[in-house]
């Protein structure tokens, strides 16, 4: 009997505990109304109390959730923190480097940059220099003296009839739609001051990217938005009519994107506004679907076939493609067709997994698609292999925010870079982490005309000019320090990695760089040798079943190239 009324005091005491708040709300409530017997003034009382009160009651009475019904009242708080916990965490609790997608270092260096105000730092580096993640680039004794502060490359093959002069670094795609028009005309116009371009993302050319003159790269996706048909298929005399125009610079096909590889997307018809619809070529208010696949063409050797019809009806504009990395024999298939048909891509843009996106399934962000370094490097394997790196540009985007990161992956195989969360934050965003919630708080992600108010354009197009100016001055200094002119002279064996604390390699003994034509000339002595006899110029998918071919391979420890 002992032991039952102990567990029944303990109990009554876990109720208490739990109803705390509620108890006392009832309990401030009841002295107000007694007192206010003797003093009306004591009514005030319950304006605070009464709330509390109904919202106890609320918690205790509802079903749905768990923790109010047992902590009325008390389990708010813990909402409250909840939602407090990035804001306390990104000012008061994170190092300078800790951030993610992006550090406040990095975040800093690009408004510092954007705003013109200084960007050197004091007192030495703060990285970890025994950090298994640390890289530096090795540099030379005799520094180049005049290094190129403007570096650009001409982009179109030799059946490209306007071949275009492009930045080492530009806008990457972002499409009207997911930026709010404000946005759009901002990076536009910095693209104009700065000369570089502006990739329109797939979301169709709009009044926004025209408005300033700066020059385009219209991005063409699964949904062929701005050149459609009211089926959804490509519409060549759509695509003619946009395409030949003068601030169309490039077109490029999109294969898939580094944050959400082989997904699809539906744009809800309540966010399909007149305006939204009239650039995309869609029915107004009603849902829009992008597929996961093109509809225009199933095969490495159709995907070329039409590329030589953009670049035919864009009057020989280059034409290429941006891919996220996936399975590698459909990356050599693509070579093969090239080497077939003789149709040459004047470009491939390699967007890495670490790229961003709006909004994207979590678990395609995090683990679908092959990082930017790897995916680079196999691209450029691919290239050189097959003879054909004199024939097709290659391009890296994915977290590209620093003149050091521009050389790392101009090192490794790019001629240039894209960015386009590092433009966002040029132009304001504070990595808040809201662009699918339609609340971004600079204007930058939203369609609200009373949030866009605050990004005003001729401002910050002329940040995302400067921090565009001063990012190439920075890899300009870089370049000069490896006694180089121009950082397409930057090779593999100028980027060194530690490995461990007592250990470091350059990048090329980490990684396999192939030799010119190795792929045509002696496939099986690479390390490409499966996924070459996987891969067809007919079809994407794989020739040979690569479960028992894989098994036959050694199995014994690997170089970190070899996949």
């Amino acid at each position: 009997m002992a032991s039952d009324n102990e567990h029944a005091g303990c109990n009554g005491s876990d109720v208490v505990k739990r109803n705390i708040l509620f108890i006392a709300a009832a309990a401030l409530t009841l002295l107000c109304i007694v007192l206010a017997f003797s003093n009306a003034v004591w009514l005030l009382g319950c304006i605070i109390s009464v709330p509390f009160l109904i919202m106890g009651f609320y918690d205790y009475n509802q079903q749905q959730l768990t923790l109010t019904r047992n902590f009325p009242i008390a389990a708010r708080i813990r909402w409250l923190f909840y939602d407090l916990r990035p804001y306390l965490r990104s000012y008061i609790v994170e190092g300078d480097l800790e951030g993610k997608p992006f550090s406040l270092d990095a975040r800093n260096l690009v408004h510092a940059r954007a705003q013109g105000k200084r960007d050197t730092h004091p007192f030495g580096t703060e990285r970890d220099t025994d950090s298994g993640e640390y890289e530096w680039m090795s540099h030379s004794i005799v520094p180049a003296a005049h290094p190129e502060e403007d570096p650009r490359i001409t982009v179109g093959g030799e059946q490209c009839s306007q071949p275009y002069n492009a930045s080492v670094l530009n806008i990457s795609a972002m499409s009207f739609g997911a930026l709010s028009a404000n946005a759009i005309a901002a990076l536009n116009k910095g693209a104009q001051l700065g000369n570089f371009y502006h990739d329109t993302g797939e979301g169709g050319i709009s009044s926004y990217h025209l408005e300033h003159g700066g020059d385009l790269v219209w991005e063409i996706g699964s949904g062929y938005f701005g050149c459609r048909d009211g089926n959804g298929h490509f519409d060549a005399g759509l695509f003619q009519e946009q395409a030949s125009s003068d601030a169309v610079k490039m077109t490029e096909i999109k294969l898939s994107q580094g944050a959400k590889p082989g997904h699809g997307g539906l744009l809800p018809g309540a966010k399909v506004t007149e305006e939204i619809a009239a650039v995309r070529k869609i029915p107004v208010h009603q849902d829009c679907l992008s597929p996961r696949a093109h509809s225009a063409f199933s095969t490495p050797i159709e995907l070329l076939e039409f590329a030589a019809r953009m670049r035919e009806l864009s009057c020989g504009k280059p034409v290429g493609i941006k891919l996220c990395v996936g399975h590698i024999h459909e990356v050599l298939a693509i070579m093969k067709a090239m080497l077939k048909t003789g149709i040459y891509l004047d470009y491939i843009v390699v967007d890495g997994a670490e790229g961003g996106t709006g909004a994207a399934p979590l678990e395609l962000s995090d683990f679908v698609g092959m990082p930017l370094t790897e995916g680079l490097i196999t691209v450029r394997n691919a290239l050189v292999g097959t003879g054909l790196r004199d024939k097709v540009k290659l391009a890296a985007s994915g977290k590209v925010y620093s003149g050091a990161g521009l050389a790392r992956n101009l090192a490794i195989g790019a001629d240039w870079c894209n960015a386009a969360r590092a433009f966002m934050f040029s132009i304001g965003c504070i990595q808040a982490q809201r662009c699918h919630t339609g609340t971004c708080p600079t204007g930058i992600t939203t369609q609200d005309p009373g949030r866009q108010r605050g990004l005003v354009v001729d401002v910050q197009a002329e940040r995302a000019a400067r921090f565009h100016q001063k990012t190439l001055l920075a890899l300009s200094d870089i370049v000069a320090a490896a006694g180089l002119t121009h950082p397409c002279d930057l090779q593999p064996h100028h980027l060194v990695h530690r490995i461990g604390a007592t250990d470091s390699k350059m990048i090329d003994r980490i990684y396999r760089f192939l030799p010119e034509n190795s792929l045509i000339e002696a496939p099986d002595d690479t390390h490409y040798s499966q996924w070459w006899h996987a891969a067809s110029a007919e079809s994407f998918k794989a020739q040979v079943d690569m479960v028992p071919l894989r098994a036959k391979s050694n199995h014994g420890e690997q170089p970190k190239g070899s996949l």
